[in-house]
């Protein structure tokens, strides 16, 4: 079977292609990306000789795959996670995703990496958002994701299987590093004053939730769109509190008010040096840090496919702090 994925360069496609490489269901395994010498730089860094991945170069969200291209299944990691615009978040996550589409065979089933933030937050009423409730995305980032859930499902119907993993942890993200660097300070900076409640998942159980679900066509046509995540629900407290701890560190924490981060997001998009420094403090990402509630519930997905989660927090951000280490980033 030949398989199809997109943002192997990035934080889970990279995790994802070292257990594509341990995979043998896959007689070839298609990775089209930009820039065709990092992927291969990223591989050869991460010990990856397998003759059965083929790096492809696109140009910016075109898309145009190879002409003996047929793959089974196509696995959409692929997406623009910090943008200035609306419109960014909407030519790749949404356009760019349909003209992908466009060039699948008409027989290849896709997994689509979607987002909790497509549904938005946990509802007021609600212990943790579910399948059930209305989707009400707060960002242009959750908007585009949940716009090419529906274009994609009118598309392609039955072969489509949308996930939507809530915050992703683990090696190889480069995004933890003002975590970890505002860790290790002695002052510890936390939007609004009380406890924000979160559903997490490792990156590496999210890549496992992928190829579990991958391996079962049946179970992918019943289903919609799935939430993924550990049964611990976390706190904002709790992970700068344990970012700390396995670095070594201890320091103050200082609550802010919400309007204040309001204030800051605007100086960080202004200013392009912070902006690439701090992408998720965004005005568009800070409209996802002010809610106090992202919780989902992965059960149905983990009766569907027999999946769980068994790192803890402390032992993913101990391995993340120690590889972003390994690569001089902290």
């Amino acid at each position: 079977m030949e398989l199809l994925l997109t943002g192997s360069t990035g934080f889970v496609g990279r995790n994802l292609l070292l257990r594509l490489a341990d995979d043998p269901r896959w007689s070839r395994i298609i990775l089209p990306v930009r820039d065709p010498d990092k992927l291969r730089a990223q591989m050869t860094g991460e010990g990856i000789t397998d003759p059965r991945m083929h790096p492809w170069r696109v140009s910016e969200d075109l898309w145009q795959l190879p002409l003996d291209a047929a793959p089974d299944l196509a696995i959409h990691a692929a997406g623009l996670l910090f943008g200035r615009r609306k419109e960014d978040y909407f030519e790749t996550n949404v356009e760019g995703s349909l003209r992908l589409a466009a060039q699948l065979p008409r027989s290849c089933r896709v997994i689509l990496l979607s987002s909790l933030a497509a549904g938005g937050p946990t509802p007021r009423d609600a212990e943790r958002r579910s399948m059930e409730h209305e989707d009400r995305p707060v960002s242009w980032y959750g908007a585009s994701k949940l716009m090419v859930e529906r274009e994609l499902r009118n598309r392609l119907g039955r072969r489509l299987l949308i996930l939507r993993p809530p915050m992703v942890l683990g090696p190889r993200d480069a995004a933890t590093v003002p975590l970890f660097r505002m860790a290790r300070g002695a002052v510890r900076i936390k939007p609004g004053f009380t406890p924000k409640y979160y559903s997490w998942i490792e990156v590496g159980a999210l890549c496992e939730a992928i190829l579990a679900s991958s391996s079962n066509p049946e179970e992918c046509e019943r289903h919609g769109p799935l939430y993924l995540g550990s049964v611990q629900t976390i706190t904002d407290l709790e992970l700068i509190a344990t970012a700390g701890d396995v670095i070594g560190s201890k320091g103050m924490l200082v609550p802010l008010p919400q309007a204040v981060v309001r204030i800051a997001s605007l100086a960080v998009d202004a200013v392009p040096a912070w902006r690439a420094a701090a992408p998720s403090l965004g005005i568009d990402r800070v409209r996802e840090i002010l809610p106090d509630r992202w919780v989902c519930d992965a059960t149905p997905f983990r009766i569907s496919f027999g999946w769980s989660q068994q790192a803890t927090l402390r032992e993913t951000l101990a391995e993340t702090a120690g590889w972003l280490m390994q690569q001089g980033k902290i």
